[in-house]
Protein backbone atom coordinates (compact mmCIF):
# COMPACT_ATOMS: atom_id res chain seq x y z
CA UNK A 1 0.00 0.00 0.00
CA UNK A 2 3.15 2.30 0.89
CA UNK A 3 4.65 1.49 -2.10
CA UNK A 4 2.04 2.12 -4.69
CA UNK A 5 0.70 5.42 -2.96
CA UNK A 6 4.33 7.00 -3.31
CA UNK A 7 4.33 5.69 -6.80
CA UNK A 8 0.87 7.57 -7.88
CA UNK A 9 2.55 10.34 -6.16
CA UNK A 10 5.46 10.57 -7.55
CA UNK A 11 3.76 9.93 -11.42
CA UNK A 12 1.24 12.51 -10.33
CA UNK A 13 4.83 15.10 -9.63
CA UNK A 14 6.12 13.96 -12.82
CA UNK A 15 3.22 15.47 -14.37
CA UNK A 16 2.45 18.33 -12.73
CA UNK A 17 2.57 21.89 -14.41
CA UNK A 18 2.75 24.09 -11.02
CA UNK A 19 6.26 25.25 -9.47
CA UNK A 20 4.51 25.54 -5.93
CA UNK A 21 2.61 22.41 -6.00
CA UNK A 22 5.45 20.09 -7.26
CA UNK A 23 7.48 21.57 -4.64
CA UNK A 24 4.91 20.79 -1.93
CA UNK A 25 4.67 17.46 -3.33
CA UNK A 26 7.78 16.27 -3.57
CA UNK A 27 8.35 17.20 0.43
CA UNK A 28 5.64 14.84 1.40
CA UNK A 29 7.44 12.26 -0.96
CA UNK A 30 10.56 12.96 0.43
CA UNK A 31 9.33 12.72 4.14
CA UNK A 32 6.94 9.90 4.05
CA UNK A 33 4.00 11.39 4.72
CA UNK A 34 1.35 8.62 3.89
CA UNK A 35 -1.26 10.04 6.17
CA UNK A 36 -1.50 13.08 4.10
CA UNK A 37 -0.48 11.15 0.67
CA UNK A 38 -3.54 9.27 1.47
CA UNK A 39 -5.61 12.31 1.94
CA UNK A 40 -4.19 13.92 -1.44
CA UNK A 41 -4.17 10.55 -3.37
CA UNK A 42 -7.42 8.72 -1.60
CA UNK A 43 -9.73 9.19 -4.82
CA UNK A 44 -10.03 12.26 -7.27
CA UNK A 45 -12.74 15.35 -6.47
CA UNK A 46 -15.63 14.96 -8.21
CA UNK A 47 -18.29 16.83 -9.71
CA UNK A 48 -20.48 18.13 -7.47
CA UNK A 49 -23.02 21.51 -7.57
CA UNK A 50 -22.03 22.48 -10.95
CA UNK A 51 -18.41 21.38 -11.30
CA UNK A 52 -15.46 21.41 -8.65
CA UNK A 53 -14.72 22.46 -5.54
CA UNK A 54 -11.96 21.94 -3.09
CA UNK A 55 -8.62 23.01 -1.15
CA UNK A 56 -5.96 24.08 -2.99
CA UNK A 57 -3.09 21.59 -3.07
CA UNK A 58 -0.52 18.71 -4.77
CA UNK A 59 -2.96 15.86 -5.80
CA UNK A 60 -6.31 14.49 -7.29
CA UNK A 61 -8.09 15.34 -4.31
CA UNK A 62 -7.04 19.38 -3.80
CA UNK A 63 -7.72 21.80 -6.37
CA UNK A 64 -4.93 22.84 -8.62
CA UNK A 65 -3.52 23.15 -12.13
CA UNK A 66 -3.24 19.50 -12.71
CA UNK A 67 -6.88 18.91 -11.60
CA UNK A 68 -7.92 21.99 -13.97
CA UNK A 69 -6.34 20.72 -16.72
CA UNK A 70 -7.76 17.57 -17.01
CA UNK A 71 -11.66 19.25 -16.14
CA UNK A 72 -10.88 21.21 -19.15
CA UNK A 73 -10.06 18.67 -21.17
CA UNK A 74 -13.13 16.89 -19.99
CA UNK A 75 -14.92 19.49 -20.59
CA UNK A 76 -13.96 19.95 -24.08
CA UNK A 77 -13.78 16.36 -25.17
CA UNK A 78 -17.45 16.21 -23.85
CA UNK A 79 -18.50 19.33 -25.87
CA UNK A 80 -16.95 17.98 -29.38
CA UNK A 81 -18.64 14.92 -28.56
CA UNK A 82 -21.95 16.55 -28.26
CA UNK A 83 -22.20 18.56 -31.72
CA UNK A 84 -20.34 21.27 -30.87
CA UNK A 85 -18.66 22.72 -34.09
CA UNK A 86 -14.79 23.14 -33.46
CA UNK A 87 -11.78 24.16 -35.68
CA UNK A 88 -11.67 27.29 -38.02
CA UNK A 89 -13.96 29.87 -37.53
CA UNK A 90 -17.27 28.52 -36.76
CA UNK A 91 -15.27 26.92 -33.82
CA UNK A 92 -17.54 26.84 -30.79
CA UNK A 93 -16.75 29.19 -28.20
CA UNK A 94 -15.84 28.87 -24.49
CA UNK A 95 -15.92 31.61 -22.41
CA UNK A 96 -14.10 32.27 -18.91
CA UNK A 97 -14.26 33.97 -15.98
CA UNK A 98 -12.69 33.97 -12.48
CA UNK A 99 -12.56 35.71 -9.53
CA UNK A 100 -9.79 36.86 -7.28
CA UNK A 101 -8.86 34.14 -4.85
CA UNK A 102 -5.36 32.47 -4.90
CA UNK A 103 -4.46 30.60 -7.97
CA UNK A 104 -7.73 31.86 -9.84
CA UNK A 105 -6.04 33.52 -12.71
CA UNK A 106 -3.41 30.59 -13.44
CA UNK A 107 -6.87 28.21 -13.60
CA UNK A 108 -8.21 30.12 -16.08
CA UNK A 109 -5.27 30.70 -18.16
CA UNK A 110 -4.96 26.64 -18.33
CA UNK A 111 -8.48 26.61 -19.09
CA UNK A 112 -8.17 28.79 -22.20
CA UNK A 113 -4.89 26.66 -23.27
CA UNK A 114 -6.60 23.49 -23.14
CA UNK A 115 -9.66 24.90 -25.15
CA UNK A 116 -7.87 26.70 -27.78
CA UNK A 117 -5.15 23.08 -27.83
CA UNK A 118 -8.79 21.10 -28.54
CA UNK A 119 -9.46 23.11 -31.78
CA UNK A 120 -12.34 25.16 -29.87
CA UNK A 121 -12.27 28.93 -29.40
CA UNK A 122 -11.82 30.57 -26.06
CA UNK A 123 -12.64 33.95 -24.58
CA UNK A 124 -11.01 34.96 -21.19
CA UNK A 125 -12.60 37.84 -18.94
CA UNK A 126 -10.21 40.91 -18.69
CA UNK A 127 -10.02 40.74 -15.35
CA UNK A 128 -11.39 39.01 -11.63
CA UNK A 129 -15.40 39.75 -12.01
CA UNK A 130 -18.72 39.10 -10.69
CA UNK A 131 -19.69 35.17 -11.49
CA UNK A 132 -23.07 36.91 -13.09
CA UNK A 133 -21.01 38.59 -15.55
CA UNK A 134 -19.72 35.36 -17.29
CA UNK A 135 -23.52 33.53 -16.33
CA UNK A 136 -24.27 37.04 -19.03
CA UNK A 137 -21.35 37.10 -21.21
CA UNK A 138 -21.93 33.20 -22.53
CA UNK A 139 -25.22 34.10 -23.93
CA UNK A 140 -24.59 37.74 -25.24
CA UNK A 141 -21.56 35.99 -27.15
CA UNK A 142 -23.24 32.96 -28.25
CA UNK A 143 -20.64 30.54 -26.31
CA UNK A 144 -21.39 27.06 -26.45
CA UNK A 145 -20.39 26.85 -22.69
CA UNK A 146 -18.71 28.85 -19.97
CA UNK A 147 -16.46 28.51 -16.90
CA UNK A 148 -16.36 30.37 -13.86
CA UNK A 149 -13.02 30.10 -11.71
CA UNK A 150 -14.47 30.86 -8.14
CA UNK A 151 -15.00 29.07 -4.72
CA UNK A 152 -17.73 31.82 -4.36
CA UNK A 153 -17.87 32.06 -0.22
CA UNK A 154 -15.72 29.21 0.82
CA UNK A 155 -12.66 29.69 3.17
CA UNK A 156 -9.45 30.89 1.21
CA UNK A 157 -7.89 27.90 1.01
CA UNK A 158 -10.35 26.72 -1.63
CA UNK A 159 -11.46 27.25 -4.94
CA UNK A 160 -13.37 25.77 -7.67
CA UNK A 161 -14.80 25.36 -11.10
CA UNK A 162 -18.33 25.73 -12.21
CA UNK A 163 -19.25 24.89 -15.85
CA UNK A 164 -22.34 26.37 -17.69
CA UNK A 165 -23.87 25.20 -20.85
CA UNK A 166 -24.51 27.69 -23.56
CA UNK A 167 -27.88 28.43 -22.52
CA UNK A 168 -26.30 30.03 -19.41
CA UNK A 169 -27.02 27.82 -16.95
CA UNK A 170 -25.19 25.57 -14.75
CA UNK A 171 -24.68 21.93 -15.66
CA UNK A 172 -27.27 19.41 -14.69
CA UNK A 173 -27.38 15.30 -15.30
CA UNK A 174 -26.47 13.86 -17.32
CA UNK A 175 -23.77 16.38 -18.36
CA UNK A 176 -22.32 16.51 -15.12
CA UNK A 177 -21.58 12.67 -15.86
CA UNK A 178 -20.61 13.04 -19.39
CA UNK A 179 -17.76 15.57 -18.83
CA UNK A 180 -16.96 13.10 -15.42
CA UNK A 181 -16.03 10.25 -17.82
CA UNK A 182 -14.54 12.02 -20.30
CA UNK A 183 -12.17 13.54 -17.02
CA UNK A 184 -11.37 10.13 -16.43
CA UNK A 185 -10.51 9.05 -20.01
CA UNK A 186 -7.78 11.38 -19.55
CA UNK A 187 -4.10 9.11 -18.91
CA UNK A 188 -1.64 11.95 -18.57
CA UNK A 189 -1.21 15.22 -18.86
CA UNK A 190 0.96 15.00 -21.54
CA UNK A 191 -1.39 13.86 -24.06
CA UNK A 192 -3.65 17.29 -23.18
CA UNK A 193 -1.95 20.20 -25.88
CA UNK A 194 -1.54 23.39 -24.19
CA UNK A 195 -0.55 26.08 -26.49
CA UNK A 196 1.08 29.35 -25.34
CA UNK A 197 -1.23 31.63 -27.59
CA UNK A 198 -4.19 31.71 -29.50
CA UNK A 199 -7.44 32.93 -27.54
CA UNK A 200 -8.56 35.81 -26.58
CA UNK A 201 -9.01 38.23 -23.60
CA UNK A 202 -11.83 40.53 -24.11
CA UNK A 203 -12.09 43.95 -23.32
CA UNK A 204 -14.69 45.83 -20.99
CA UNK A 205 -17.26 45.66 -24.12
CA UNK A 206 -18.87 42.34 -22.58
CA UNK A 207 -18.87 43.95 -18.76
CA UNK A 208 -20.27 47.30 -20.27
CA UNK A 209 -23.62 45.12 -22.05
CA UNK A 210 -23.67 43.60 -18.17
CA UNK A 211 -24.47 47.15 -16.95
CA UNK A 212 -26.36 48.12 -19.59
CA UNK A 213 -28.62 45.20 -19.00
CA UNK A 214 -29.07 46.17 -15.40
CA UNK A 215 -31.15 49.17 -16.33
CA UNK A 216 -33.52 46.46 -17.59
CA UNK A 217 -33.78 45.22 -13.80
CA UNK A 218 -35.34 48.65 -12.81
CA UNK A 219 -38.99 50.52 -13.44
CA UNK A 220 -38.56 53.93 -15.47
CA UNK A 221 -39.22 56.64 -13.26
CA UNK A 222 -38.45 54.43 -10.13
CA UNK A 223 -37.52 56.46 -7.07
CA UNK A 224 -34.11 56.24 -6.42
CA UNK A 225 -33.34 57.73 -3.16
CA UNK A 226 -32.38 55.02 -0.65
CA UNK A 227 -28.80 54.95 0.84
CA UNK A 228 -27.14 52.35 1.30
CA UNK A 229 -23.87 50.87 2.85
CA UNK A 230 -22.07 48.09 0.82
CA UNK A 231 -18.97 45.40 1.85
CA UNK A 232 -17.88 43.48 -1.18
CA UNK A 233 -16.93 41.00 1.56
CA UNK A 234 -13.40 41.27 -0.19
CA UNK A 235 -13.98 39.89 -3.40
CA UNK A 236 -14.92 41.11 -7.02
CA UNK A 237 -18.05 42.75 -6.45
CA UNK A 238 -17.27 46.38 -5.75
CA UNK A 239 -16.58 48.44 -8.96
CA UNK A 240 -19.85 46.91 -10.45
CA UNK A 241 -21.83 47.25 -8.11
CA UNK A 242 -21.33 51.00 -7.48
CA UNK A 243 -20.83 51.39 -11.54
CA UNK A 244 -24.50 49.93 -11.96
CA UNK A 245 -25.66 51.88 -8.87
CA UNK A 246 -23.97 55.11 -10.71
CA UNK A 247 -25.74 53.98 -14.30
CA UNK A 248 -29.50 53.54 -12.15
CA UNK A 249 -28.85 57.23 -10.01
CA UNK A 250 -28.75 55.97 -6.77
CA UNK A 251 -26.65 57.52 -4.27
CA UNK A 252 -23.48 55.75 -4.59
CA UNK A 253 -23.08 53.44 -2.05
CA UNK A 254 -20.98 54.40 1.35
CA UNK A 255 -17.79 51.52 0.83
CA UNK A 256 -17.05 49.21 4.14
CA UNK A 257 -13.16 50.34 3.53
CA UNK A 258 -11.69 47.43 5.01
CA UNK A 259 -13.38 45.27 2.79
CA UNK A 260 -13.60 46.69 -0.52
CA UNK A 261 -10.63 45.05 -2.20
CA UNK A 262 -10.45 42.27 -3.37
CA UNK A 263 -7.72 40.11 -1.32
CA UNK A 264 -7.87 36.43 -1.37
CA UNK A 265 -6.77 35.87 2.54
CA UNK A 266 -10.34 37.16 3.15
CA UNK A 267 -8.35 39.00 6.55
CA UNK A 268 -11.28 40.42 8.43
CA UNK A 269 -13.75 37.70 8.46
CA UNK A 270 -13.56 33.80 9.23
CA UNK A 271 -15.42 32.76 6.55
CA UNK A 272 -16.34 35.10 3.62
CA UNK A 273 -19.79 34.28 3.44
CA UNK A 274 -22.18 37.41 4.90
CA UNK A 275 -24.69 34.70 6.51
CA UNK A 276 -21.34 33.37 8.94
CA UNK A 277 -21.43 34.97 12.18
CA UNK A 278 -19.16 37.87 12.70
CA UNK A 279 -18.60 38.40 8.54
CA UNK A 280 -21.46 41.65 8.47
CA UNK A 281 -20.01 43.17 11.95
CA UNK A 282 -17.47 45.58 10.29
CA UNK A 283 -20.54 46.45 7.62
CA UNK A 284 -22.77 47.16 10.56
CA UNK A 285 -20.42 49.59 12.59
CA UNK A 286 -20.25 51.49 9.53
CA UNK A 287 -23.90 51.90 9.48
CA UNK A 288 -24.04 52.84 13.06
CA UNK A 289 -21.64 55.84 11.65
CA UNK A 290 -23.23 56.77 8.62
CA UNK A 291 -27.17 55.82 9.23
CA UNK A 292 -27.90 54.66 5.69
CA UNK A 293 -31.70 53.09 4.57
CA UNK A 294 -29.91 49.44 4.29
CA UNK A 295 -26.74 47.54 3.83
CA UNK A 296 -25.89 45.43 1.39
CA UNK A 297 -23.06 42.43 1.23
CA UNK A 298 -22.29 40.46 -1.55
CA UNK A 299 -20.07 37.50 -1.23
CA UNK A 300 -16.70 37.42 -2.87
CA UNK A 301 -18.06 36.52 -6.61
CA UNK A 302 -20.75 39.03 -6.21
CA UNK A 303 -23.63 36.50 -7.01
CA UNK A 304 -25.27 36.46 -3.72
CA UNK A 305 -26.86 39.66 -1.98
CA UNK A 306 -27.53 40.08 1.42
CA UNK A 307 -29.14 42.78 2.81
CA UNK A 308 -29.76 43.96 6.40
CA UNK A 309 -32.17 46.59 7.93
CA UNK A 310 -32.27 49.06 11.32
CA UNK A 311 -34.64 47.37 13.24
CA UNK A 312 -35.10 49.20 16.78
CA UNK A 313 -32.04 50.40 17.76
CA UNK A 314 -29.44 48.18 15.95
CA UNK A 315 -28.98 46.74 12.59
CA UNK A 316 -29.91 42.85 11.64
CA UNK A 317 -29.50 40.68 8.60
CA UNK A 318 -32.60 39.52 6.80
CA UNK A 319 -32.66 36.14 5.98
CA UNK A 320 -32.50 34.94 2.65
CA UNK A 321 -36.39 34.01 2.86
CA UNK A 322 -37.17 37.46 3.92
CA UNK A 323 -35.29 39.16 1.05
CA UNK A 324 -36.75 36.22 -1.43
CA UNK A 325 -40.03 37.01 -0.13
CA UNK A 326 -39.90 41.11 -0.38
CA UNK A 327 -38.54 41.07 -4.14
CA UNK A 328 -41.41 38.76 -5.20
CA UNK A 329 -43.56 41.54 -3.72
CA UNK A 330 -42.00 44.42 -5.59
CA UNK A 331 -42.32 42.45 -8.53
CA UNK A 332 -45.95 41.43 -7.97
CA UNK A 333 -46.57 44.80 -7.64
CA UNK A 334 -44.83 46.02 -10.68
CA UNK A 335 -46.67 43.89 -13.18
CA UNK A 336 -44.72 41.16 -13.51
CA UNK A 337 -45.76 38.28 -15.78
CA UNK A 338 -44.11 34.43 -15.74
CA UNK A 339 -42.98 31.87 -13.58
CA UNK A 340 -41.75 32.28 -9.81
CA UNK A 341 -40.04 29.89 -8.70
CA UNK A 342 -37.56 28.68 -5.87
CA UNK A 343 -35.84 25.84 -4.17
CA UNK A 344 -37.64 23.10 -2.08
CA UNK A 345 -35.77 24.73 0.90
CA UNK A 346 -36.98 28.23 0.59
CA UNK A 347 -40.01 29.62 2.45
CA UNK A 348 -43.15 28.37 0.92
CA UNK A 349 -44.21 32.03 0.96
CA UNK A 350 -43.22 32.65 -2.56
CA UNK A 351 -45.76 30.01 -3.41
CA UNK A 352 -48.20 32.19 -1.68
CA UNK A 353 -47.76 35.49 -3.05
CA UNK A 354 -47.63 33.93 -6.48
CA UNK A 355 -50.84 31.94 -6.01
CA UNK A 356 -52.52 35.26 -4.70
CA UNK A 357 -51.12 36.94 -7.67
CA UNK A 358 -52.19 34.68 -10.39
CA UNK A 359 -49.25 33.32 -11.30
CA UNK A 360 -47.44 30.13 -12.22
CA UNK A 361 -45.04 28.93 -8.92
CA UNK A 362 -42.28 25.67 -9.34
CA UNK A 363 -40.68 24.10 -6.77
CA UNK A 364 -36.93 22.70 -8.00
CA UNK A 365 -33.97 20.80 -6.28
CA UNK A 366 -31.65 23.22 -4.13
CA UNK A 367 -29.33 25.06 -6.62
CA UNK A 368 -29.61 27.62 -9.48
CA UNK A 369 -28.84 25.14 -12.12
CA UNK A 370 -32.06 23.58 -11.08
CA UNK A 371 -33.97 27.06 -10.96
CA UNK A 372 -32.61 28.57 -13.88
CA UNK A 373 -34.30 25.68 -15.96
CA UNK A 374 -37.75 26.52 -15.25
CA UNK A 375 -40.17 27.01 -18.14
CA UNK A 376 -41.12 30.79 -18.67
CA UNK A 377 -39.09 31.67 -15.67
CA UNK A 378 -39.29 35.64 -14.72
CA UNK A 379 -38.21 35.49 -10.89
CA UNK A 380 -36.23 33.09 -8.78
CA UNK A 381 -34.35 32.85 -5.68
CA UNK A 382 -33.07 30.03 -3.03
CA UNK A 383 -33.05 30.61 0.95
CA UNK A 384 -28.92 30.99 0.45
CA UNK A 385 -28.99 34.59 -0.68
CA UNK A 386 -29.45 34.14 -4.12
CA UNK A 387 -31.61 35.63 -6.41
CA UNK A 388 -32.15 35.80 -10.26
CA UNK A 389 -34.37 38.46 -11.24
CA UNK A 390 -33.50 39.17 -14.85
CA UNK A 391 -33.46 35.85 -15.78
CA UNK A 392 -33.42 37.55 -19.75
CA UNK A 393 -30.19 38.73 -18.46
CA UNK A 394 -28.40 36.18 -16.10
CA UNK A 395 -29.95 32.75 -15.98
CA UNK A 396 -28.39 32.49 -12.38
CA UNK A 397 -28.31 34.33 -8.93
CA UNK A 398 -27.12 37.66 -9.53
CA UNK A 399 -26.14 40.00 -6.31
CA UNK A 400 -25.53 43.07 -8.41
CA UNK A 401 -29.31 42.60 -9.93
CA UNK A 402 -30.65 41.51 -6.67
CA UNK A 403 -28.81 44.91 -4.85
CA UNK A 404 -30.43 47.07 -7.53
CA UNK A 405 -34.03 45.55 -7.43
CA UNK A 406 -33.91 45.73 -2.80
CA UNK A 407 -32.53 49.08 -3.52
CA UNK A 408 -35.26 50.35 -5.56
CA UNK A 409 -37.99 48.59 -3.12
CA UNK A 410 -36.43 50.58 -0.02
CA UNK A 411 -36.90 53.72 -2.48
CA UNK A 412 -40.38 53.49 -2.98
CA UNK A 413 -41.05 52.50 0.57
CA UNK A 414 -39.14 55.67 2.06
CA UNK A 415 -41.35 57.71 -0.52
CA UNK A 416 -44.42 55.97 1.61
CA UNK A 417 -42.28 56.65 5.14
CA UNK A 418 -42.32 53.35 5.36
CA UNK A 419 -39.69 50.56 5.56
CA UNK A 420 -38.55 46.78 4.28
CA UNK A 421 -39.70 45.46 7.94
CA UNK A 422 -42.91 47.23 7.20
CA UNK A 423 -43.56 45.36 4.03
CA UNK A 424 -42.63 41.98 5.45
CA UNK A 425 -45.47 42.40 8.47
CA UNK A 426 -48.17 43.07 5.47
CA UNK A 427 -47.13 39.99 4.04
CA UNK A 428 -47.22 37.77 6.85
CA UNK A 429 -50.89 39.30 7.61
CA UNK A 430 -51.92 38.82 4.41
CA UNK A 431 -49.97 35.18 4.20
CA UNK A 432 -49.35 33.89 7.53
CA UNK A 433 -46.11 34.61 9.17
CA UNK A 434 -43.46 32.41 7.72
CA UNK A 435 -40.57 31.75 9.96
CA UNK A 436 -37.99 29.74 8.65
CA UNK A 437 -34.13 28.70 10.30
CA UNK A 438 -31.52 26.53 9.67
CA UNK A 439 -29.84 23.91 11.67
CA UNK A 440 -26.48 23.60 10.45
CA UNK A 441 -23.87 21.27 11.43
CA UNK A 442 -19.99 22.00 9.97
CA UNK A 443 -18.32 18.22 10.29
CA UNK A 444 -14.40 17.56 9.68
CA UNK A 445 -15.21 14.14 8.92
CA UNK A 446 -18.14 13.18 6.28
CA UNK A 447 -18.97 10.12 7.80
CA UNK A 448 -20.64 12.54 10.78
CA UNK A 449 -23.20 13.15 7.34
CA UNK A 450 -23.90 9.78 6.04
CA UNK A 451 -24.49 8.69 9.36
CA UNK A 452 -27.30 11.26 10.59
CA UNK A 453 -28.66 10.66 7.21
CA UNK A 454 -29.10 6.95 7.80
CA UNK A 455 -30.36 7.34 11.45
CA UNK A 456 -33.37 9.47 10.27
CA UNK A 457 -34.12 6.92 7.58
CA UNK A 458 -34.20 3.97 9.99
CA UNK A 459 -35.45 5.72 12.68
CA UNK A 460 -37.45 8.16 11.28
CA UNK A 461 -39.49 10.87 14.38
CA UNK A 462 -42.99 10.75 14.05
CA UNK A 463 -43.26 14.62 15.86
CA UNK A 464 -40.95 17.65 16.31
CA UNK A 465 -42.06 20.30 19.16
CA UNK A 466 -44.85 18.07 19.31
CA UNK A 467 -46.52 18.33 15.79
CA UNK A 468 -47.36 15.89 14.23
CA UNK A 469 -45.31 14.50 11.08
CA UNK A 470 -47.77 13.72 8.60
CA UNK A 471 -45.88 12.84 5.79
CA UNK A 472 -42.57 12.36 5.30
CA UNK A 473 -40.70 11.87 2.12
CA UNK A 474 -36.83 10.37 0.78
CA UNK A 475 -35.98 12.07 -2.08
CA UNK A 476 -33.77 9.98 -2.79
CA UNK A 477 -36.89 8.07 -4.86
CA UNK A 478 -37.96 11.36 -6.07
CA UNK A 479 -41.27 12.62 -6.15
CA UNK A 480 -43.43 13.46 -9.14
CA UNK A 481 -42.11 16.86 -9.65
CA UNK A 482 -38.52 16.10 -8.75
CA UNK A 483 -35.71 14.07 -9.40
CA UNK A 484 -34.21 11.71 -7.48
CA UNK A 485 -32.09 13.65 -4.55
CA UNK A 486 -29.99 13.05 -1.18
CA UNK A 487 -32.60 14.46 0.94
CA UNK A 488 -35.50 13.89 3.60
CA UNK A 489 -38.81 16.10 3.63
CA UNK A 490 -41.22 16.67 6.57
CA UNK A 491 -44.54 17.85 6.27
CA UNK A 492 -46.22 18.93 10.01
CA UNK A 493 -48.89 20.75 10.67
CA UNK A 494 -48.42 23.92 10.37
CA UNK A 495 -43.96 23.36 9.74
CA UNK A 496 -41.62 22.19 7.02
CA UNK A 497 -38.41 20.45 7.65
CA UNK A 498 -35.90 19.59 5.05
CA UNK A 499 -32.79 17.64 5.59
CA UNK A 500 -29.96 17.70 3.19
CA UNK A 501 -25.87 16.92 2.92
CA UNK A 502 -24.89 20.28 0.95
CA UNK A 503 -23.14 19.93 -2.15
CA UNK A 504 -20.51 22.78 -1.87
CA UNK A 505 -19.47 22.40 1.58
CA UNK A 506 -18.36 20.22 4.67
CA UNK A 507 -21.84 20.38 5.78
CA UNK A 508 -25.41 18.67 6.92
CA UNK A 509 -27.90 21.47 6.83
CA UNK A 510 -31.82 21.41 8.33
CA UNK A 511 -33.93 23.66 6.60
CA UNK A 512 -36.80 24.61 8.62
CA UNK A 513 -40.22 26.46 8.66
CA UNK A 514 -43.05 27.21 10.62
CA UNK A 515 -46.53 28.83 9.66
CA UNK A 516 -48.60 30.83 12.51
CA UNK A 517 -51.28 32.69 11.45
CA UNK A 518 -52.07 35.88 11.45
CA UNK A 519 -55.52 38.23 11.30
CA UNK A 520 -53.96 41.57 11.63
CA UNK A 521 -50.64 43.94 12.60
CA UNK A 522 -51.75 43.70 16.16
CA UNK A 523 -51.29 40.35 16.48
CA UNK A 524 -47.52 40.35 14.79
CA UNK A 525 -45.64 40.43 18.85
CA UNK A 526 -47.49 37.18 19.74
CA UNK A 527 -46.93 35.34 16.16
CA UNK A 528 -43.45 35.83 15.98
CA UNK A 529 -43.15 34.49 19.43
CA UNK A 530 -44.80 31.62 18.55
CA UNK A 531 -42.90 31.12 15.94
CA UNK A 532 -39.74 31.66 17.73
CA UNK A 533 -40.93 28.91 20.72
CA UNK A 534 -41.55 26.34 17.70
CA UNK A 535 -38.35 27.12 15.48
CA UNK A 536 -36.48 26.12 18.62
CA UNK A 537 -38.00 23.25 19.39
CA UNK A 538 -38.29 21.74 16.03
CA UNK A 539 -33.98 22.59 16.05
CA UNK A 540 -33.75 20.47 19.56
CA UNK A 541 -35.60 17.55 18.07
CA UNK A 542 -34.34 17.32 14.95
CA UNK A 543 -31.02 17.42 16.58
CA UNK A 544 -31.53 14.54 19.05
CA UNK A 545 -33.34 12.52 16.20
CA UNK A 546 -30.32 13.22 13.53
CA UNK A 547 -27.56 12.36 16.98
CA UNK A 548 -26.39 15.88 16.06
Amino acid sequence: MHDDLISRAQTWLAEDPDPETREELAKLIDAGDTAELSARFGGTLQFGTAGLRGELGAGPMRMNRGVVIRAAAGLAAYLKKNGTPHGGADAGLVVIGYDARHKSADFARDTAAVMTGAGLRAAVLPRPLPTPVLAFAIRHLGAVAGVEVTASHNPPRDNGYKVYLGDGSQIVPPADAGIAAEIDAIASLHDVPRPESGWQTLDDAVLDAYLARTDAVLDAGSPRTARTVYTAMHGVGRDVLVAAFARAGFPEPVLVAEQADPDPDFPTVAFPNPEEPGAMDLAFARARATDPDLVIANDPDADRCAVAVKDGGDWRMLRGDEVGALLAAHLVRRGATGTFAESIVSSSLLGRIADKAGLPYEETLTGFKWIARVDGLRYGYEEALGYCVDPEGVRDKDGITAALLITELASVLKEQGRTLLDLLDDLAVEHGLHATDQLSVRVEDLSVISEAMRRLREQPPTELAGLAITRAEDLTRGTDRLPPTDGLRYTLDGARVIVRPSGTEPKLKCYLEVVVPVTAHADLPAAHARASELLTAVKRDLSSAAGI
